[in-house]
């Protein structure tokens, strides 16, 4: 058994020898970059949580440094993010009313909760799982909860009065409905805002777009204020550390939030693994997917005590992260602490922000949420992706948002088995005749050339499970029933792995065909592969003598078991051993 390292324990051992002067430099300025860029995006997604706006700066000042100290990679910055935001809102809505302490303490809750689960499934060393759901679930579900986002923003920016938790379609009749209480001053704010976000972006893409767009429409909302008197402001926030909080243990609240909390979990995980493997490609670094599961648990876990919500990998800003040069972890702890900086020092300013400057930063923020390259390219290129996508997206709109998560992974992993359950299957021939140098097997669909009349070779490209044991054992069925050949050499070097289900039902067609004269044969197992065969007694129950190495010593065995009668009139002859 493998000892323990104090390096497994604690993960941030392994990095912080990578730590010297020069990391260091390299890591305050991506840093400072980092706070910077969050500061808007925290007031902004803790608003699209329906929490007050100061959750989310307290998340972005917890969550990224434990994150960093337990997670696996190098340039991952994690925090608030928008998909979370708008499940945690969604979530949260039907119980408590937005914003209420009793909304709040739901919260921490099921940030508590998701944390739990996320820090069991690495435990449980269950990282790969990641890796059988499709990404295009994370796609499909983030631009369904972008045009939630940009509709539950439409009050704010129009001055139209909108129901609290009406649905998608509820909105939009609302706001046809009432279309004569619009609002032209806060619109023409949310707008002006929006604009410059994308005109700093365009022109100076190194300066805060979305910080420049708020103080932008601030000012103008400072001018509006003489002609009207229905601009709304977001309110002072606390110039203070992340406070102390308690989650709600209740076994009612555990078992009402549970649910939601896997989703939340889910989401976090896909999220958080997805980002860090992106950014990895570009680094070269290898991530670690149980670590990461870790890291991202622990942080939920220890932010539901420090007044943070559930949060995840940042894809904006762990970019911005790599981009602006950082070395190692510690860039995502200075992101921190610098925010706390500035939020002590700036927090009362928020007083002056516009709720409608708040909207329009927002429908940015919506706006990119969408990938439209990846979009596009899935729509044009993949049917079972396309259906992934779309379901995942309509259920984003019109369903709750947990259970669309829970759909689009459903369909994902139904998409993948189905996949695997019908490994191709192609039949193997000599490319030249016998006596020819360097002759090898090919298929017979790329190369049409003479089999054998009494031995046919196959291949399964992927593994024999309970899966695919029905589509393979059909195959070899019509090879008996439509060609009545009954000696089958299986060419095994892509099978990956065979469960029970797989070699009993391999053993099973063996039996059928040494019925009828014949037998089933396996050459070049991989060493795991025929490891296991021989534990389980795969190999004893079918016969020592049916496996083989190489397929040299597999042809001059077989062919000895052939029909002599049929080899002496058979043209063939595509075997060296042939008589």
């Amino acid at each position: 058994m493998k000892s323990l390292k104090l390096s497994d324990i604690f993960p941030f051992l392994k990095w912080m020898r990578l730590v010297n002067k020069d990391t260091l430099r390299a890591d305050v300025f991506a840093g400072l970059t980092g706070a910077v860029i969050v500061l808007p995006q925290g007031v902004a997604f803790a608003t699209i949580a329906g929490l007050p706006p100061e959750y989310g700066l307290y998340t972005a000042m917890v969550t990224p440094i434990i994150a960093a100290l337990f997670g696996s990679s190098y340039h991952l910055v994690s925090g608030p993010t928008t998909a979370i935001s708008i499940v945690v809102f969604s979530t949260l809505s039907s119980y408590a009313e937005p914003g209420s302490p009793e909304f709040i303490r739901l919260a921490l809750t099921l940030t508590f909760l998701a944390g739990v689960y996320q820090l069991s499934f690495g435990l449980a060393r269950l990282g790969s799982l990641v890796n059988f759901v499709s990404h295009t679930v994370v796609i499909g579900f983030t631009a369904g909860a972008a045009i939630l986002i940009a509709s539950s923003q439409m009050k704010n920016i129009s001055g139209i009065h909108i129901p609290k938790g009406e649905s998608f379609l509820h909105t939009w009749l609302d706001l046809f409905k009432d279309f004569d209480q619009f609002n032209p001053y806060v619109f023409t704010i949310a707008l002006v805002t929006l604009v410059t976000a994308i005109l700093v972006k365009k022109f100076l893409p190194k300066f805060p777009n979305l910080l420049a767009g708020m103080i932008v429409g601030s000012l103008v909302a400072l001018y509006f204020n003489q002609f009207t008197d229905g601009i709304a402001l977001v309110g002072k926030i606390p110039a203070q550390l992340p406070p102390l909080s308690r989650p709600e243990f209740s076994f009612e609240t555990i078992r009402m939030l549970a649910p939601q909390a896997f989703a939340v979990a889910l989401l976090g995980l896909i999220e958080a693994v997805s980002i860090s493997r992106a950014v990895a490609t570009k680094s070269g670094q290898r991530i670690d997917a149980n670590q990461e599961f870790i890291g991202q648990g622990m942080s939920n876990i220890f932010g539901s005590f420090f007044s943070s919500y559930a949060g995840s990998g940042s894809f904006t800003r762990s970019g911005i992260n790599y981009d602006a040069g950082a070395r190692t972890p510690m860039s995502a702890i200075f992101a921190a602490i610098f925010l706390m900086g500035i939020v002590l020092l700036i927090a009362p300013l928020t007083a002056y922000l516009p709720i409608a400057a708040m909207g329009g930063v927002i429908l940015l923020v919506a706006y990119n949420l969408v990938d439209f390259h990846h979009i596009k390219t899935t729509l044009r290129l993949s049917r079972s992706e396309s259906a992934i996508l779309l379901t995942t997206f309509f259920a984003t709109l019109f369903l709750e948002l947990e259970f669309a998560i829970y759909l689009g992974v459903l369909l994902s992993l139904v998409f993948f088995l189905a996949k695997t359950s019908t490994p191709a299957i192609p039949t193997l021939a000599f490319d030249e005749p016998p006596g020819t140098p360097g002759r090898k097997l090919v298929s017979i669909d790329i190369k049409p050339v003479k089999q054998c009349p009494q031995l046919k070779i196959i291949r399964i490209d992927m593994s024999i499970y309970f899966g695919s044991v029905n589509h393979i054992q059909n195959r070899i069925g019509k090879i008996v029933e439509n060609e009545r050949i009954y000696h089958i050499l299986i060419e095994a070097s892509g099978i990956n792995f065979i469960d029970l289900a797989g070699a009993e039902a391999m053993a099973s067609e063996n039996e059928r065909l040494k019925k009828l004269g014949g037998g089933l044969y396996f050459v070049g197992l991989k060493p795991s592969v025929y490891e296991f065969a021989a534990k389980s007694g795969f190999i004893r129950h079918i016969g020592a003598d049916h496996f083989f190495d190489s397929k040299t010593h597999a042809f001059r065995s077989i062919i000895r078991r052939l029909d002599p009668k049929i080899c002496e009139t058979c043209n063939a002859r595509v075997f060296e051993e042939c008589p």
